[in-house]
């Protein structure tokens, strides 16, 4: 194998490339995809091109493209709310307020800073990621409105853009400011309401907010769930307030009617005062599942969102038949029509099933199989067949230690919201079936009181809709349990030798040379890890494997992995120096674009890195497009290999289990399904060029911020099986991504990364994971509770530890000498890495 030779990635040019062109195409479709109409009443929306707005709201000139942290993108421009606007043609009347508004920002953000930099010498002993995790940025509410003035200005609309910023390392707090609005905010609309006709309410913001306020106001006719939606977000939502797209996004959470209706809502990461534990005491009720099982009404269901025009859903077959593994599935055919008359549009079909009350309490309903249309033009009509994996409709028996699916009639719904799902069918099982035999993982230590429906009422609701199937007569599929066979799943022992190339590398391998690749290295770290920023071949990368085995006989490349997931995270530019050495500055040259660094002197030729700022991960997965996903992860792929980057650290698919955990943002939904298939979709799309990988995280259990790596989430094996890990499972079941990334988080007292439970017995025995599996950064290092070290990461079968430490070195090293860690433990974990590594764009003839 031929080893790439490496060059200065970037360009020296300051002219945009046709790349970032043809992917702010893309980012700018995308995120129009995403967005969500949440209400349209009075005929608010589309607005022509030309009409007068008055516009107002701190996301209206800073718009809010991302989270902060290690998610977010050095990209060369961000197009805002107003210049998106102005852009369309449309007229803004209220520059002036604007204008002032932006002056006020920019004196907030620099107060901001000198209070971080006071924080960083006073408090936080020079840890500069502590001090900016923990001050967070406020959007200032700008001054209050003229009403006399805005009812003078010519137009009948306003627009209000309601704008909050999330990250990494703090959570949100149900405090105004936050999850509510503040009193300068309640009162700028109400004088915005009080000027203007009409108003539209536009969400700028990282996760779900409290939107009992518009209930005040009957003059917010339109509202739109915007997210952050990257650097072309301004033109994308010109394009759907004008209707040259039609929104087609629905939501991926249930927005609840106020925040304590969510099921941990009291006891959530902070709420309960006690950061260190984290009961998951609602267990499997999680989101819809909640809402939809113990009939709590929301605000906006599952899956909800409009369009500007109508669609009528039919169904025209459910069938079961024989994949080609010789497995039973069910196929729901669905005929959808646009029967609206002016607008083109897509939308999104989805199934749900009701499962039976039987031995094992289950959720209501759900998800079950998704799919969105094409771009329909009125009167035009698209078949689409919805296949489910029985697989996805069993429930984890903790007495048996098995997913099994029980004997009963199970109810299919369909619908384009999970308000609007009509019962359509059933399919009866004639017995209950193991389909996969496994053993216990991650045993609870401490008893744990979970939240139970009411079995009666659940079993009063599942009578009514078995009543329902049967007077309409709705078609019943049979479904015997002999169809169905059972896996007995196999765990593997430790070997001796492993295949391929490989293995005979890690054979030939001497003891120091394993170690030093079980660790990223140390010499590029250069103590800018915290921030996931210490590559130093590529500037701004987050890490990169060693160069221990590069040379002949082995030829095994030093690989880069850059963070994300909403672009990759490089430095926008850095310096060459006349000797040819590479001056990528310090972390906080690549933070905030360099917001927090001081300006330097130019020592040498500039190159620039300007990558692509998408949208986040909750807006890609508001637009429910696998085939986006896709595309998407091309794209991404694509500015992998210009800078010379193997592994993509995204996406991010953790749970949204309560709207207050900061990093939603980066996370796709509620729900392991959508999630789970997002992920792969992206994966799928990144690794259809060879020699790029994603890199899906955290896993497990991710779901609060605040104290992320002294956090014990504490739950059941079932609740960890079917919400926390099943997307998981799902991506590497359906795309096998080239990595993973544990968490920070303890699982039932065990760290993550130190997890043999997750990370070998789920991941690789369980669903045939075959990439390799790698610590976040300064896990081992920087734990706050328990003890987890490099040797525990080597025991589990985490196969790299990073970003890279000699302390890591030394403990893998002491573990080999005292006996507590196996050779070839050492050696499955080197395994793991050199067959990703042999796999990457490194290689001149690597293949796909």
């Amino acid at each position: 194998m031929k080893l790439r030779k490496r060059g200065y990635v970037g360009t020296t040019s300051t002219v945009m490339s046709q790349r970032e062109k043809d992917n702010a195409i893309l980012a700018r479709e995308a995120a129009a995809e995403g967005f969500v109409l949440l209400k349209n009443e009075a005929q608010t929306l589309p607005l022509k091109p030309g009409t007068k707005i008055g516009l107002y709201g701190a996301g209206a000139v800073r718009t809010i493209k991302g989270g902060t942290g290690s998610g977010d993108v050095n990209n060369r421009y961000n197009v805002n709310i107003y210049d998106g606007l102005k852009n369309a043609g449309y007229e803004i009347t209220s520059v002036e307020w604007l204008e002032g508004y932006d002056r006020g920002y920019l004196a907030a953000r620099e107060s901001w800073k000198a209070e971080i930099f006071r924080k960083l010498t006073e408090e936080c002993n020079g840890n500069f990621f502590e001090a900016y995790s923990t001050t967070p940025f406020s959007m200032p509410a700008g001054a209050a409105i003229d009403e006399a003035a805005a009812k003078k200005d010519g137009a009948e609309i306003a627009m209000y853009v309601l704008a909050r910023i999330a990250g990494e390392n703090a959570d949100r707090r149900d405090e105004a400011g936050d999850y509510y609005i503040t009193e300068e905010e309640r009162a700028q609309i109400a004088a915005l309401c009080e000027a203007y006709e009409k108003v539209i309410l536009v969400v700028n913001t990282g996760g779900l907010i409290d939107l009992a306020f518009t209930d005040e106001f009957p003059n917010i006719t339109a509202v739109l769930q915007f997210v952050q939606a990257g650097q072309e977000g301004g033109n994308a939502l010109a394009d759907v307030i004008s209707g040259k797209v039609t929104p087609s996004g629905k939501l991926v959470d249930s927005w609840a009617l106020d925040y304590m209706d969510y099921p941990n809502a009291a006891y959530f990461s902070h709420k309960s005062g006690d950061v260190y534990r984290e009961e998951y005491r609602e267990g499997i009720y999680v989101g819809y599942r909640y809402f939809d099982t113990f009939d709590v009404p929301v605000r906006y269901s599952f899956g909800y969102g409009l369009s500007y025009t109508e669609f009528d859903l039919k169904v025209t077959g459910i069938s079961k038949q024989i994949s080609a593994q010789g497995k039973p599935t069910l196929s729901v055919s669905v005929d959808v029509i646009n029967t609206g008359a002016a607008y083109s549009g897509k939308e999104v079909v989805q199934v749900y099933v009701s499962c039976p009350q039987g031995k094992l309490p289950k959720e209501f309903r759900r998800l079950a199989a998704f799919g969105k249309t094409k771009l329909l033009a009125p009167g035009e009509t698209q078949s689409l067949t919805l296949s489910m994996d029985l697989y996805q409709l069993a429930s984890y028996s903790e007495e048996q230690a098995a997913w099994l699916l029980e004997t009963g009639t199970y109810g299919i719904w369909v619908g384009n919201a999970l308000s609007t799902a009509a019962l359509c069918g059933t399919f009866v099982l004639d017995e209950t079936k193991v389909l996969v035999q496994c053993e216990h993982i991650c045993p609870l230590k401490e008893s744990l009181e979970e939240l139970q429906p009411d079995k009666a009422k659940l079993e009063e609701k599942q009578t009514a809709w078995l009543r329902k199937a049967e007077e309409r007569k709705l078609p019943k599929v049979q479904i015997s349990a002999k169809e169905l066979p059972t896996e007995t799943v196999v765990y593997e022992k430790l070997q001796d030798q492993y295949p391929g190339r490989a293995g005979e590398i890690v054979d030939q391998l001497s003891t120091e040379e394993l170690i030093a690749l079980a660790i990223g290295d140390p010499a590029k770290d250069q103590g800018a890890s915290a921030l996931g920023s210490a590559g130093q071949t590529v500037p701004g990368a987050a890490a990169e494997t060693v160069t221990v085995a590069e040379k002949a006989p082995y030829y095994v490349a030093s690989i880069v992995l850059a963070d994300g997931p909403a672009g990759l995270r490089l430095r926008s530019e850095y310096q060459v120096r006349e000797d040819g050495s590479i001056d990528g500055g310090d972390f906080l040259d690549g933070f905030e674009n360099g917001y927090f660094a001081e300006p330097k002197e130019s020592k040498g030729i500039v190159y620039h890195q300007y990558c692509t700022a998408i949208p986040v991960g909750t807006l890609l997965a508001q637009s429910w497009n696998l085939e986006l996903m896709h595309t998407l992860g091309r794209m991404i792929a694509g500015e992998m290999n210009e800078f010379e980057v193997t592994l993509w650290l995204a996406p991010g698919m953790n749970i949204h289990r309560n709207p207050l955990c900061g990093r939603n943002f980066e996370y796709y939904s509620e729900d392991p399904l959508l999630a789970g298939s997002m992920a792969a979709a992206m994966t799928q799309g990144v690794q259809s060029i060879p020699g790029c990988g994603t890199t899906i995280k955290h896993f497990a259990c991710n779901n609060q911020e605040d104290n992320r790596m002294g956090s014990d989430s504490i739950l059941s094996e079932r609740t960890l099986r079917e919400i926390y890990l099943k997307g998981f499972e799902t991506a590497i079941r359906s795309a096998q991504p080239m990595a993973m990334m544990t968490s920070y988080n303890l699982i039932n007292g065990v760290h993550a990364a130190n997890n043999y439970d997750i990370c070998t017995k789920a991941a690789r025995d369980e669903w045939g994971f075959a990439g390799a599996i790698m610590t976040d950064w300064t896990t081992t290092t920087d734990s706050t509770a328990g003890e987890c070290t490099a040797a525990g990461c080597m025991k589990a079968g985490n196969d790299m530890v990073m970003p890279g430490d000699m302390r890591d070195h030394a403990s893998i090293r002491q573990a080999l000498k005292d006996g507590t860690l196996d050779i070839r433990e050492l050696k499955r974990c080197v395994y793991h890495t050199i067959k990703i590594i042999l796999q990457s764009n490194q290689y001149e003839d690597v293949k796909s």
